[in-house]
């Protein structure tokens, strides 16, 4: 990136905040990381300002990375960047009535040529008894381990 469309300028109570988070050893990796990075890339008078790519080197990421966080930062403000954002919850891909059927499934006696069934051939019968329109063998797996 050689040039920056978002500038990060830090005031001397940001960058105290900041040198505060990254000393403590947060628990919590992505606000200690952003926070390295927005300290070495302040433009600031008493900013290193360094570039993207030797940020990037110094803090172990890509400098795609430099660039959000910096991004971040202007658009969103210091405390929002620093969190995550929350994720809206999916509804589960086995209900109850599709658990069941699962379970059955799984009892009953292989298709020929089968030894017994495998995961992979469970998610397949799921999908044509049109049970679930898709479904992993990892969630077939998970479900089945919760049913015993």
């Amino acid at each position: 990136m050689s040039h920056k469309c978002f500038l990060v300028e830090l005031t001397a109570e940001e960058r105290v905040y900041l040198k505060q988070l990254v000393a403590c050893g947060s628990p919590k990796t992505r606000p200690r990381r952003r926070a390295q990075i927005w300290l070495l890339c302040d433009q600031g008078p008493e900013g290193p300002a360094w570039t993207d790519e030797r940020t990037a080197e110094a803090v172990a990421v890509t400098p795609m990375t430099v660039y959000r966080a910096r991004q971040a930062l202007v658009l969103e403000g210091m405390e929002a960047a620093l969190q995550r954002k929350p994720r809206p919850p999916r509804p589960p891909k086995l209900d109850g009535t599709a658990q069941a059927e699962l379970a059955r499934l799984a009892c009953s006696t292989p298709p020929p040529g089968r030894a017994r069934w495998t995961l992979k051939l469970l998610a397949a019968e799921l999908v044509a008894l049109e049970v679930v329109d898709s479904i992993a063998p990892e969630t077939v797996r998970r479900a089945l381990k919760k049913t015993r």
